[in-house]
């Protein structure tokens, strides 16, 4: 018989982890290694398990999962990293397959699709759903905002005038309008308010 998959799930709800488990804990080629309830938590049990494929969640207490799957993988060049959450912005789907995540599925996923995501990441192969690969793509057609502009952009979505970006960049009006010309360009849009809400849509920018 062949060993069975070694699994890592990270999530911070314990409702949700426990879920997750009794569902790979019951297909008997796969078992759960490993439970971690934030990110510093998943990096430590990742290294003393040494899991076969791990399950991030995005958003979770003291490391998000994009960091974890980047310090994961920083120092296990091969890991198998799956993402399983609520958000799918394309700039989640973006940086989670960026970082190096092979699936990246809802948390409203069929358990089918949960155990087929691990099977074929044990095996070295990506299950990213069109719907997903198709926003994946688009998201990179779209040139790179500088960190100055993710500034500005952030400050645009709070509703900030030039002159508040300015004094608050520290930088003149003449620059901040500048930053703004360059970031409707790169979003394809033609005013502030658009800039604010595509950034809100498309998860660049988030208000906590």
């Amino acid at each position: 018989m062949d060993p069975q998959i070694r699994v890592l799930i990270a999530d911070d709800h314990p409702v949700v982890l426990s879920g997750l488990a009794t569902i790979i804990d019951n297909e008997p080629d796969m078992t759960v290694v490993a439970r971690a309830t934030d990110g510093a938590e998943a990096i430590r049990l990742y290294s003393e398990t040494l899991p076969d494929v791990a399950l991030i969640d995005l958003r979770m207490p003291k490391i998000d999962g994009v960091r974890v799957i980047q310090a994961i993988r920083q120092d296990y060049k091969t890991a198998r990293t799956l993402v399983l959450t609520t958000f799918d912005t394309d700039e989640d789907i973006y940086q989670a397959v960026a970082a190096g995540a092979m699936a990246f599925l809802a948390k409203g996923a069929a358990p089918e699709d949960l155990l087929t995501a691990i099977r074929k990441a044990n095996v070295g192969q990506c299950k990213i759903e069109d719907s997903i690969a198709t926003r994946l793509i688009n998201r990179m057609r779209t040139p790179e905002l500088t960190a100055r502009e993710l500034d500005v952009l952030r400050h645009l979505t709070e509703g900030r005038s030039n002159k508040e970006i300015a004094a608050r960049l520290g930088v003149g009006e003449g620059t901040v309008r500048t930053h703004c010309n360059s970031i409707f360009l790169k979003l394809t849009v033609s005013d502030r308010t658009q800039a604010a809400t595509l950034a809100i849509k498309r998860g660049i920018v988030r208000l906590d």
